[in-house]
């Protein structure tokens, strides 16, 4: 009998159009694929190149449950270098990828019955481990008319005597909103009147990031005690697959997390974490250009768009993605079947126009599609024409 924790969670709708783009492809059709959240590039090769070297040194054993020490050390270097945040290597948590990160913060923040606020558009993934630890998903909505980004007023509203957690991203997976330095200010301010309140600051996103800056909310006066800050090198370095990530936080709390995760997973891939090490510590210049290949393709994809009508489409400040409004398609019919939500309409897209996309349904935001330009500008380019071709058929 499947345990009731289990049967509490969703599938990933993601992972499922992935599986059923891959399943078409294999059938031989060729699918324009905007549905795959990573980046397009290889790793970068002085990163290659380290692990190579860690593998002919015959670093291949297990490794320590919170990382090796000189991959902490190199990450306290990033975080002081990069965020103006102060952090020993004990107050820091290597996993198996930052989505590890934020799933050990919840489980050893969270009790049955706490609540846990969550913006929305949310990556999917945050409400299921809430569930995972008996908390309660709390969301407040943020649309395209306030480019998605939550005020310091709904949160103070959303907040109650059994509020434990707030888990902001930001860049945002799936909209690409980034919050400014004085919005962080704004949204602490509130936080700082409820002091059993933390957060987990997804920053994984942090380098595909468009405005010139970057800035955590942990760096804001009092902030600092109450925060878990998680990032890794998935997206800034191509690395997805490497899967590091890391947490860092008061030193009580990372304790927490390093209990868990020794008990579930131990310590991270010995040979990714010689390649992180050399990601933090090595040239930067591999992070700008991709960067700057992703700002140009974001221009591209929103000009596209907007020649759609019927399609509501703002100009993301970061990630990789686009999250349109197509809530005007949605009660329309085609071929004697009716598109009742954005998940039937991404299906629509996928089986008439070969273009995979994720219905926003997933994040929280019925009415709205993901698309992910980590993509090439052919594959953008076609995407686009697919997508404008099937929605003219409705």
């Amino acid at each position: 009998m499947i345990s009731e924790t289990v049967s509490r969670l969703s599938p990933s709708a993601t992972f499922e159009m992935a599986r059923r783009s891959a399943e078409l492809s294999a059938q031989g059709i060729d699918v324009a694929n905007l549905s795959v959240g990573e980046p397009d590039f290889p790793t970068p090769d002085h990163i290659k190149a380290a692990a190579v070297q860690a593998i002919e040194h015959n670093c291949t054993k297990y490794s320590p449950v919170p990382g090796y020490p000189q991959l902490r050390e190199a990450i306290a270097g990033k975080l002081r270098r990069e965020n103006g945040l102060e952090y020993s290597p004990s107050e820091i948590l290597v996993s198996g990828g930052a989505k590890q990160s934020v799933c050990n913060a919840v489980l050893a923040l969270v009790n049955p019955g706490d609540e846990v606020i969550i913006p929305a558009p949310y990556w999917v993934s945050y409400p299921q481990m809430v569930k995972l630890a008996g908390g309660t998903p709390v969301h407040v909505f943020a649309g395209i008319e306030s480019n998605f980004k939550i005020t310091p007023k709904q949160l103070e509203k959303a907040i109650t005597p059994r509020t434990r957690l707030l888990i902001l991203c930001s860049p945002c997976n799936p909209t690409g909103a980034v919050y400014s330095r004085g919005e962080l200010e704004s949204l602490a301010a509130g936080l700082l009147r409820h002091p059993d309140v933390y957060v987990i600051s997804d920053e994984i996103y942090e380098h595909i990031n468009y405005t010139g800056g970057v800035f955590s909310i942990a760096a804001v006066p009092g902030m600092r005690e109450r925060t878990v800050v998680v990032n890794g090198v998935s997206k800034a370095y191509a690395m997805t697959g490497w899967r590091i990530g890391f947490a860092a936080a008061p030193r009580k709390i990372i304790s927490a997390c390093n209990m868990l995760q020794g008990q579930y997973t131990s310590g991270p891939c010995s040979v990714s974490q010689m390649a992180a090490v050399a990601a933090w510590n090595g040239p930067q210049e591999c992070v700008e250009q991709m960067r700057r290949s992703f700002l140009e393709r974001r221009n591209l994809l929103v000009g596209l768009l907007r020649g759609i009508p019927g399609l509501e489409v703002n100009c993301p400040d970061g990630t990789f993605y686009l999250f349109p409004k197509c809530s005007a398609f949605l009660g329309r019919q085609y071929q004697g079947c009716e598109i009742a939500t954005a998940t039937d309409l991404a299906m629509f897209l996928l089986e008439t126009g070969h273009v995979a996309t994720v219905g926003g349904d997933a994040f929280g935001a019925p009415g709205y599609l993901r698309l992910s330009y980590a993509a090439s500008e052919v594959t953008i380019t076609m995407a686009a024409q697919r997508i404008k071709a099937a929605l003219e058929k409705l």
